[in-house]
């Protein structure tokens, strides 16, 4: 069992949420709802998917991994999944400037919002989610693994909600994800049940309202 929450953990790693959340919404067909929103990610043209997968990948894993390699090795933190509460400031303030360069890149490159709204929306929502677990942080080692999960939750939930018809196993998918996760952070005894569920149910709530309210056009 120890080996399984491990794997989990690992499967379901914060960085990687965002670009599981994106693949589903761009692969799944779906068909968006024209009377509440024009935007849709499943109708993106393929080259237009794969760019912006790439910049994901980029700037939401490869980058901070890496950056977190380096702090490990340059003993800033003493483990890569920053165990330690004291630890976690300069690791959370390079998450929220990976997401702040990924958001900006995209107005910039992407201008006058000619895009699917969620691009821009899903890197705002890692700058919202970060910066209030950092001011948590202070007083509880709230989980990150927990507010990957919510993001992917949060994310989905305002997608699905925008659209037409949409493939229901999807929100399924997150919801049983996101209990894996947590599961798997309490076995492996890494956060108590309020540092879990603190951290998904705020990153849900946070990444929902983001992606929801984000502006049209």
């Amino acid at each position: 069992m120890k080996i399984l929450a491990e794997v989990l953990s690992w499967v379901f790693l914060p960085l990687l949420m965002p670009v599981y959340g994106l693949l589903l919404a761009m692969y799944v067909p779906s068909n968006q709802d024209y009377l509440f929103n024009e935007d849709s990610l499943f109708f993106l043209r393929d080259e237009a998917k794969l760019a912006i997968l790439y910049m994901f990948i980029i700037f939401s894993v490869i980058a901070p991994g890496l950056a977190f390699v380096l702090l490990h090795k340059w003993k800033i933190i003493t483990t890569i999944d920053m165990e330690n509460q004291r630890e976690r400031n300069i690791p959370m303030f390079i998450m929220l400037t990976f997401c702040l360069i990924l958001f900006f890149l995209f107005l910039i490159k992407a201008e006058n919002n000619v895009l699917p709204k969620y691009i821009y929306a899903l890197p705002l929502s890692g700058v919202f989610v970060t910066v209030i677990y950092t001011y948590i942080n202070r007083w509880i080692k709230i989980s990150l693994h927990g507010g990957g999960a919510g993001i992917l939750t949060g994310f989905l939930f305002a997608y699905a909600i925008e659209q037409a018809e949409f493939q229901f196993w999807i929100l399924i998918f997150a919801i049983v994800a996101s209990g894996l996760t947590i599961g798997a952070r309490l076995y492996l005894k890494k956060h108590t049940q309020t540092e879990v569920y603190t951290g998904w149910a705020l990153a849900v709530l946070m990444t929902f309202l983001v992606n929801y309210l984000y502006p049209i056009g």
